[in-house]
């Protein structure tokens, strides 16, 4: 929202500024129509309505101390002022005069807050303020040290034709690392409120691996467009598909989906360009181009490498916080270029890494470097990895495996509970721009990285899963913790034998209300300090269940009558 002081700014700059910045706040009082003073404020009150009309802009009016209708209907005062107006007016000056009564007529019709003389002003504007805080887009956190953005971005804005009435689904593909995520970030910041209806939905392909997680994208979808949280319920996917199409389809909306890998989920997410309304844009980010083609975008942006110079430019805003190697360094920066082929995260990853360190440590590390078989990230960033200390690895597997997207607050708990010094550990991985910490204290990973991780604890035993320190896929945990391996589709069977040999056991997460326990269920660990159980079947814990080291407790949809059978272990 911008003010404009009047006589400091011409109407052409307000309403350019209107047009690509504000949120009209249209405020009518009787004053307004002063002779002399009021011409100003009847030409501002035209490009509020022009705006509106011509772009979809929400304005606000607020009539201080005034009836609405006398606004709406120009009665009284107002009937007044437009006469001595028209009084000795040539008929420029009428022309003049006609546009202003229909704006004002218009802006009486709109619902707004009547401020009256006995009013609470205080509460009024609170509400004003929350309405405003409600409709203007957030802003999305970005990476400020990105070389090459704004060519970036004004070739994306160009080929979204935002000025055009039909709609458009762009696509942006590439490899992972190469910097989609953070360029639809750039991007929703910079064009996001030229739209009155925006969504970002983030990490659909990991989150939506199942029908609930698509709903919860449906949800968003429709929650952040027509700005009805609570409002609207979905209960299965099909009805998210009705309720977008009926919803959408006459309203012009901004929508990123980020990371999408799978043909179904994007079609029940962003089907048709007929499921949205004039004006709308669609922006879809995915590795690889195939998907994006069978969705018939209009387009496809392709993230390629930066050249040599920009790549190195981005390499020392990680490696010597400027955009220059320090001296003694240009060669060995770089071979570290090079080495990482110009991929902005193995970049960002290795210019942390090298960070404040000497020559020798540097030329260590690119020994260590040349001895990686490929160039595949994941080898590259398996570099980082192997200057953690013990405990640091073991939190930064635990990120990928288990904690990737929770509240960072709740897993240093956790971590403590089991005598990391998580504070320390996860400012190390921060510092190694290894994890970020999001604005709502939600710890993100890139994909890469929890791959890379997943695979360190994948080759503890390929042949075995149950002698590898951590377990995450489905069909590992029947092989280890079921009879026959995996028993009915409809039924999981948990024995007492599976979890009798873990003994170290910190972390347990259930999240399958098919899964059934014999009553002789027992955890034998004294470590554990997260479970998280959804459709724990048995009347009661173990009696044996050791609870001096528990964090975190969540028993969801449980059968549970009495805590235990008798008092536990504490």
């Amino acid at each position: 929202m911008k003010a404009f002081e009047r006589g400091k700014r011409s109407h052409q700059s307000s309403y350019k500024l209107l047009k690509n910045q504000g949120l009209p706040l249209l405020c009518s009082q009787k004053t307004m129509l002063i002779p002399n003073a009021s011409k100003w404020c009847l030409e501002e009150l035209v490009k509020f309505i022009n705006c509106k009309e011509e772009r979809e802009q929400k304005v606000i009016p607020i009539f201080y101390h005034v009836d609405p209708s006398e606004v709406r209907n120009q009665r009284e005062i107002y009937k007044i002022a437009f006469s001595r107006h028209e009084k000795n007016a040539d008929e420029e000056k009428r022309g003049k005069i006609r546009r202003w009564k229909t704006a004002m007529r218009e802006a009486g019709k709109l619902a707004g807050y009547d401020v009256k003389v006995d009013s609470y002003e205080s509460e009024i504007i609170q509400d004003i303020i929350k309405e405003i805080c409600g409709t203007i887009p957030m802003v999305l956190d970005v990476d400020e040290k990105i070389v090459g953005m704004d060519s970036r971005l004004e070739k994306l804005v160009s080929r979204l034709e935002i000025q055009s009435n039909g709609v458009r689904m762009v696509g942006v593909c590439g490899l992972g690392g190469i910097g989609k995520t953070t360029i639809i970030t750039a991007l929703y910041n910079k064009i996001s409120n030229q739209f009155r209806s925006t969504s970002f939905l983030t990490n659909v392909r990991e989150e939506s691996t199942k029908d609930s997680g698509l709903l919860k994208f449906q949800q968003q979808l429709l929650d952040d467009t027509l700005g009805v949280k609570g409002q609207l319920t979905l209960k299965k996917i099909h009805e998210g598909v009705k309720e977008i199409k009926d919803k959408l389809s006459s309203k012009k909306v901004l929508v990123f989906v980020d990371d999408i890998d799978d043909s179904r989920r994007l079609e029940h997410l962003v089907g048709k360009h007929s499921w949205f309304g004039h004006g709308s844009r669609i922006i879809i980010t995915r590795r690889k181009k195939d998907l994006l083609k069978a969705h018939e975008v209009d387009y496809i942006y392709e993230v390629d490498k930066s050249n040599e110079v920009k790549a190195l430019q981005l390499f020392c805003s990680y490696a010597f916080r400027q955009c220059l190697p320090g001296k003694g360094y240009g060669d060995l920066s770089i071979q570290v270029v090079r080495y990482a082929d110009r991929l902005p995260l193995a970049l960002k990853v290795l210019g942390s890494l090298l960070f404040r360190k000497g020559v020798k440590d540097w030329k260590s590390e690119l020994k260590k470097l040349q001895e990686v078989p490929n160039m595949e990230i994941t080898n590259v960033l398996k570099i980082s990895y192997d200057g953690l200390d013990h405990t640091q690895k073991m939190i930064f597997l635990d990120f990928a495996c288990f904690f990737k997207g929770a509240h960072v607050e709740i897993v240093t708990q956790v971590l403590d509970g089991s005598g990391f010094k998580a504070e320390s550990g996860i400012n190390a991985l921060v510092d190694r721009c290894l994890i970020t910490i999001s604005t709502n204290k939600k710890i993100e990973m890139h994909d890469s990285l929890a791959q890379m991780d997943k695979e360190i604890v994948y080759k503890e035993c390929p042949n075995e899963s149950g002698e590898r320190s951590r377990l995450w896929k489905h069909e590992d945990i029947c092989r280890v913790l079921t009879i026959n391996t995996c028993t009915s589709e409809h039924e999981i069977k948990f024995t007492f034998e599976a979890f009798k040999r873990m003994t170290r056991l910190r972390v347990l997460i259930v999240n399958n209300n098919k899964v059934q326990l014999f009553e002789d269920f027992t955890f034998p660990s004294h470590d554990l300090t997260y479970l998280y159980w959804a459709g724990y079947s048995l009347a009661s814990l173990p009696s044996n269940f050791h609870a001096n080291s528990l964090v975190f407790l969540y028993l969801k949809d449980n059968n549970i009558k009495r805590l235990s059978e008798r008092k536990l272990v504490s």
